[in-house]
């Protein structure tokens, strides 16, 4: 298998990046960036001198990498290397830490072996390439959520504690938001923004008062909405599932079995 090298812009966050790179030959050269990079490594090894070190990176490893460090990059025996880089303007990460920490600077260089982090950025690097099929919701909870991880278990920045629930008034403008746009793709910041909040505490208190993400709690009202509808009239589901902001018939079917145990058509 030849080397490959791939780059796509995220139509869901704007000024996102992802690479994604399966090297055995091809080396990078000494370099440096004018963004911020997180990499991950999926499988195999690299090898790489930063800050005059050689260091090896193996499968789960995370790399949190500055504007301006200068580095290279290579497979470290010869050997396929698969990696994964969101790159992100200076600006918007800085603004994200700052949001989650409450404190504001830049963020420095950190190596670390986190082999379920790194699973789930892996996961979110192709959830973020599913385009016009993701959901904003869980895209962008899911994207706050890892890097507060990042950020806490690297010592850059301590997520800002986050106290209480969310108001009954507050509540009520969220369900009332929802339920008049289920087929629409609703966004965290669309949700905060009711809530007269910032993103990350909006998470936060959500999911105290709820027991449950943003996103697993507008899935659930679309499946019970569905349920009303299904119950009412015998539509057809397909119609049944945009209706609901579903995107296709199987998405529908695998949501709907995995909550209720049955095949919409069995309902």
């Amino acid at each position: 298998m030849k080397d490959q090298v791939q780059y796509s812009r995220s139509h869901q966050l704007p000024g996102l990046v992802l690479g994604e790179a399966r090297l055995a030959k091809f080396r990078f050269k000494r370099h440096f960036h004018l963004d911020y990079h997180i990499g991950v490594i999926t499988e195999g090894v690299q090898r790489q001198v930063l800050h005059g070190e050689n260091m090896v990176l193996t499968p789960g490893t995370i790399q949190l990498m500055p504007p301006g460090e200068m580095h290279d990059g290579f497979s470290a025996d010869d050997g396929f290397y698969t990696l994964k880089t969101f790159r992100v303007a200076p600006e918007i990460l800085n603004g994200l830490a700052q949001e989650i920490s409450g404190s504001g600077g830049q963020l420095g260089d950190v190596v670390l072996l986190d082999p379920a982090a790194a699973y789930r950025l892996s996961r979110l690097h192709a959830a973020f390439q599913d385009g016009e099929t993701a959901s904003p919701l869980q895209l962008q909870a899911d994207w706050l959520t890892l890097l507060e991880h990042l950020l806490s278990r690297t010592r850059l920045r301590t997520p800002e504690m986050v106290h209480g629930e969310l108001s009954a008034s507050q509540r009520t403008r969220v369900r009332e938001y929802c339920e008049a746009r289920l087929a629409d793709k609703l966004s965290l910041d669309e949700l905060a923004a009711l809530c007269g909040i910032e993103r990350f505490k909006f998470l936060k208190l959500f999911k105290r008062t709820t027991g449950m993400t943003p996103h697993a709690w507008l899935v659930r009202l679309r499946l019970e909405r569905a349920c009303t509808l299904m119950t009412a009239a015998r539509q057809d589901l397909t119609q049944v599932a945009h209706a609901v902001g579903f995107y296709d018939q199987s998405h529908f079917n695998r949501a709907f079995r995995s909550a209720y145990g049955v095949a919409p058509s069995q309902y």
